[in-house]
């Protein structure tokens, strides 16, 4: 039984190996990923709190060679959890979200420390909290900016790119908040108003990411398709497309070593590595610097300077991801070098 705030939560099988140990590493146990989740408590709970949030569990452990799966889709050794489990404590509380495919959800909404410290101890890797709050599930309260290294660039490049991003932001008028990925990239959260659809963020998204294109040629594409990308950062603006999602603050991510997404500041961000940040090392951490997103719901900023230039531009929208229907205004859907009607 472990404390998680004003509950006690059994963490059963609590010696199961989730991370193997490495060379650099120790093992991480079932009981370890629960208590660093505490021990991040108020950090976690800002990323996540009453936000519909899709769970990453990994039941059986980190292991080479397992492949994610959805629920809906049958499961697995490892899979994505879109709706509350059966037979879910009393005080784990739900957001009912739509998908694009106009299906509906009850998804968890955590509201307190114990729900964090419950999904871990079912198996809960990462966190992948909605854009919203359950008050109004269908206008994001947040902006995400993505910078994904391609192959041929690393952490270094996104790092690059994120110091011209917090320009953009500073002309805007914007706050951003920086945190590594978990992994080789750099994501920026901006909190806006809740005043706009889903397709309004996302464009606001593309707008940045184009601003960024022109101010680091050659280095920054928002190119959906792989093959146009090349060796640059890809700003990934459909992350701010319904349903799509980003690994929270705090959460861990499955790779060798249990790495996690961790808050820094912008003058951090060049002196740090994506490996600094492990189960191991952000408790310490987090009880020296505390939250470095603390500010984050401080103020919210309007989306209409980004929506402004994003009508300015002739190019208009980019393609959705493959499993969503036809949008309104999208272009054609087609992988360029299979385009029998692009001009050669």
């Amino acid at each position: 039984m472990v404390d998680a705030g004003e509950r006690e939560v059994r963490v059963s099988s609590a010696d199961r190996v989730i991370f193997p140990a490495t060379e650099h590493t120790a093992e991480v146990t079932k009981l370890d990923v629960v208590r660093y989740y505490l021990s991040v408590a108020d950090g976690i709970m800002r990323a996540l709190r009453c936000r519909p949030t899709t769970l990453e569990r990994w039941p059986k452990g980190v292991h080479p060679g397992i492949v994610l799966s959805t629920r809906e889709r049958g499961g697995g050794d490892a899979f994505f959890q879109k709706r509350i489990p059966k037979g879910a404590p009393d005080y784990v509380e739900t957001a009912r979200i739509a998908f694009p495919s106009g299906r509906h959800a009850d998804e968890i909404c955590p509201t307190e420390i114990a729900v964090v410290a419950w999904a871990a101890q079912m198996g809960t890797i990462t966190f992948h909290p909605w854009p919203v709050r359950r008050e109004d599930v269908d206008h994001p309260d947040e902006l995400r900016i993505d910078l994904d290294p391609q192959p041929g660039t690393d952490f270094d490049d996104a790092v690059r790119v994120a110091a011209t991003a917090r320009k953009l932001l500073d002309d805007l008028g914007y706050v951003g908040f920086p945190k590594t990925s978990g992994g080789r990239g750099v994501h920026i959260y901006v909190r806006i108003e809740p005043r706009w659809t889903f397709t309004d963020v996302r464009h606001a998204a593309i707008a940045f990411g184009r601003e960024l294109e022109r101010r680091l040629p050659g280095e920054v594409t928002t190119k959906w398709w792989k093959e146009e990308r090349g060796k640059r950062i890809f700003v990934d603006y459909n992350q701010n497309a319904r349903d799509r999602t980003i690994a929270s603050a705090y959460s861990i991510r499955p790779k060798p070593g249990a790495p996690v997404s961790a808050p820094v500041t912008w003058d951090e961000l060049p002196h740090v590595a994506p490996e600094d940040f492990t189960v191991a090392t952000m408790p310490a951490r987090f009880e020296e610097v505390g939250d470095r997103h603390a500010a984050i719901d401080d103020i919210a900023h309007s989306l209409e300077p980004l929506l402004e230039m994003y009508e300015r531009d002739e190019a208009g929208d980019m393609p959705y991801p493959p499993d969503y229907p036809k949008m309104p205004g999208e272009p054609k859907r087609v992988q360029p070098s299979r385009d029998r009607d692009r001009p050669k």
